[in-house]
């Protein structure tokens, strides 16, 4: 298991953000647990990548591990040109590529994810939601953000959607702080 400074940085280069990538944006799909050793390529070759990964903690025989793994597991997006998809390609990590069609979509998806974890937000993998009440967020660190709705007995969290991919995330958020989107 990686020490946290092990672990690939969520977005490269570091100091940029994904909406001022220039080139095409794929999506990698990885290899069975691939994705960080991909990135680590990536950045070792200068492709900009965006690998949101969420933190987990777990207990085993009375030890306590903390990981951090991928959002959306098997799954890398990259920006570049075509020298950089054969790279991707040749690093023998990638079951396959997944063309990107409309490429303004999927960084609208993403911005807000990059924004929340920037923030330290401690988003989660949710389940991808087809139906739901779409809302926005009208206060607090969040405010501005667009979502879906999701509520169990505890807890109102604000579903995040990457729609090509068909998988979502979420965060907590307060139910007096969204209004519904008509």
């Amino acid at each position: 298991m990686l020490k946290e400074e092990e672990n690939p940085p969520l977005i490269w280069p570091a100091e940029r953000s994904l909406r001022d990538f220039e080139g095409t944006w794929w999506v990698a799909h990885t290899k069975s647990r691939n994705e960080k050793a991909l990135a680590w390529q990536m950045q070792n070759k200068d492709i900009s990548y965006f690998l949101p990964m969420h933190r987990k903690v777990a207990k085993k025989r009375g030890r306590t591990f903390r990981s951090l793994l991928p959002l959306f597991t098997g799954y890398v997006f990259f920006c570049g040109n075509e020298d950089d998809r054969l790279e991707v390609l040749r690093t023998n990590r990638v079951a396959g590529l997944i063309a990107v069609h409309d490429q303004g979509r999927l960084v609208r998806d993403l911005s807000p994810i990059e924004t929340l974890l920037l923030q330290g937000a401690p988003l989660q993998p949710h389940k991808y939601v087809k139906a739901g009440t779409k809302c926005r967020v009208i206060a607090g660190a969040l405010m501005g953000m667009e979502g879906i709705v999701s509520q169990t007995a505890r807890h109102t969290r604000l579903v995040l959607q990457v729609e090509m991919l068909g998988q979502a995330t979420s965060v907590e958020v307060e139910s007096d702080f969204i209004e519904l989107i008509e």
